[in-house]
């Protein structure tokens, strides 16, 4: 008698910077996370041969069938305080959307979620005053699962990283293995920084900011006086130049919406704000958070997942251990959990 072979799991990140992947020795928890691997977005040469690590023996289908989360430029990731009077008018959220997100609803697939557990929001019952509105754009949905089909990776779950890092982050607070106080987590693009304050009862406050990585080129290219944009923008996402004392400048505007932001909160709430967390930079560009946190008077959040993924079964190679403890991680690592309802937030794109 011959015993087939135990499935393995797969889950993917494609954000701003990277291609995440990860391989587990099933696909549901319980397990352990057996390999880990990176390389660089829009480099399918590179993709193809971390694939082939990740999975030395193909599947039958000629694909990677995997988990994925992924950060779409339009992608929408906000907190709202619904009018529970009108949450029936059959118009009110084409409302929302146009006013308050400046989008047009049709050509969007949303999802709305309790901001506090991440379950589905029930509109008819009217019971639920603060939501998450999460989606992305139609189009992009179609264009980003063909593009990993062609890539050679099937998307068996396609879900917004950026929800599945908070939901992550709100349920390893709750658990209490992370800090008391609320955390900013910041994701920088290269036109938007999405921000938010998490703790343990859930997302608090949601805010994009028009305040991106490429804001900070034109003025690296006049304080070095460089003749071009093109060569400021290559020397600063490399790792040739040390930063560090121009970061107040070029975190200057972006710094004051965050502070008004953060402000805000905890006038609102009278909680003060204890950590940022930044999610999406390179790590050529990790001088950034200390800038920031600096300038915030607030730490970095250092965390590590490796008890809290305990908690939730799933276990790390020794040679795994030390990617619990890199932010960058922490939303790939995040997928795999299975979380109790009472703390998830849920992450899955719906379509």
């Amino acid at each position: 008698m011959f015993l087939s072979q135990k499935p393995k799991g797969f889950f993917v990140e494609l954000n701003d910077n990277a291609v995440m992947l990860a391989r587990t020795s099933s696909p549901l928890p319980p397990f352990v996370v057996e390999d880990m691997r990176e390389c660089a977005v829009n480099n399918p040469a590179a993709l193809r041969e971390a694939i082939s690590q990740i999975q030395p023996k193909k599947s039958p289908s000629g694909y990677l069938h995997a988990t994925v989360s992924i950060f779409p430029s339009k992608r929408v990731v906000r907190r709202h305080t619904l009018e529970l009077k009108r949450v029936k008018d059959p118009g009110y959220v084409a409302e929302i959307c146009s006013q308050q997100f400046r989008i047009e609803q049709d050509k969007y697939t949303l999802a709305i979620v309790n901001s506090s557990d991440g379950l589905d929001t029930d509109l008819i019952k009217g019971a639920q005053k603060e939501v998450l509105f999460c989606g992305l754009p139609t189009e992009d949905v179609n264009s980003i699962q063909a593009n990993l089909l062609e890539s050679g990776i099937y998307p068996e779950r396609l879900e917004l990283g950026s929800v599945a890092n908070l939901g992550a982050l709100v349920d390893c607070l709750a658990q209490g293995k992370g800090p008391k106080t609320p955390v900013v987590v910041l994701e920088m693009g290269g036109d938007t920084t999405h921000s938010f304050i998490v703790s343990s009862a859930g997302i608090e406050a949601s805010r994009p900011i028009p305040q991106g990585l490429d804001a900070m080129v034109p003025i690296v290219q006049k304080e070095l006086g460089l003749k071009d944009e093109e060569s400021a923008r290559k020397l600063f996402y490399s790792n040739t130049f040390d930063f560090t004392g121009m970061g107040p400048l070029l975190i200057k505007r972006l710094l004051k919406e965050l502070q008004s932001s953060i402000g805000f909160y905890e006038v609102q709430t009278g909680q003060s704000v204890g950590h940022v967390m930044t999610t999406q930079l390179s790590p050529k560009l990790s001088w950034l958070e200390t800038a920031i946190s600096g300038a915030l008077g607030i730490p970095p959040l250092k965390l590590d997942a490796l008890p809290w993924l305990q908690s939730h079964h799933v276990t790390l190679a020794e040679p795994m251990v030390r990617n619990s403890q890199d932010v960058r991680w922490f939303g790939l690592l995040g997928l795999m959990a299975h979380y109790n309802p009472v703390h998830a937030v849920t992450t899955e794109v719906k379509k």
